[in-house]
Parts: structure tokens; C-alpha cells; sequence
């Protein structure tokens, strides 16, 4: 099960995240979600367990916990829905704007006038 946490301090690391879950069961992966830029903390991230149960559990004991003066919020994470949101400028994703889109985007039409 993957689980989503959010609302971390931003001293936590993949590490501390990982030992918050692993009390509970397997963890076969955990990831604190990081700016791109800076590399600083993004305040969340996500945790897989490969046993339901244990994950079911976790989550049951560490939502609204306190870690590191910050009270944590755990639930299962839910898969993006559509797909590429980004949208807007050259690339236009599904809402158009720039020069692309499904849409048709903006720009401007050399056939209309």
C-alpha cells in the first residue's frame, strides 16, 4: 500500500520517515518529497509497505500524531487522476494556453483574416 503523509517538519528525512512506519511492518520504500531547486523539504511525502494490514495500522496510530512538534496527517494515497496536468505555456497540457494544448490553445491563426 502506498501511504501519503503530509505536513512534516522539514528536518524529517527518507530515513526518519522510513523508521516512523517501520514499527508496524515492511517498508519497502520511503520518500520525503523535496523542492526541485533548493532540495529543501516539501513538508511531505510517501511510504509503500508491502502488507495492507500493517499499512491499515500505521495509519490508524501515526494520523494526527506528533513528530517533531508538528502533528502529522497519514492516509492512503490516492493515484493521480488524468494525466499530465501541467497545462498552460509551450507544452499545453489540457488546458490550452500558449501554443498547444487538446485544445487548440491561443495563438495566433495566420488563416483567419
Amino acid at each position: 500500500m502506498n501511504i501519503y503523509v503530509s505536513n512534516l517538519s522539514f528536518n524529517i528525512q527518507d530515513e526518519d520517515l522510513r523508521g516512523f512506519f517501520a514499527e508496524y511492518g515492511e517498508v519497502t520504500s520511503a520518500k520525503v518529497i523535496t523542492d526541485r531547486e533548493t532540495g529543501r523539504s516539501r513538508g511531505f511525502g510517501f511510504v509503500e509497505m508491502s502488507d495492507d494490514e500493517a499499512s491499515r495500522k500505521a495509519i490508524a496510530e501515526l494520523d494526527g500524531a506528533s513528530i517533531d512538534n508538528r502533528t502529522i496527517k497519514v492516509m492512503e494515497a490516492k493515484p493521480k487522476e488524468g494525466g499530465n496536468n501541467r497545462g498552460g505555456g509551450f507544452g499545453g497540457g489540457n488546458r490550452g494556453g500558449g501554443f498547444g494544448g487538446n485544445r487548440g490553445g491561443g495563438g495566433y491563426n495566420k488563416n483567419r483574416y
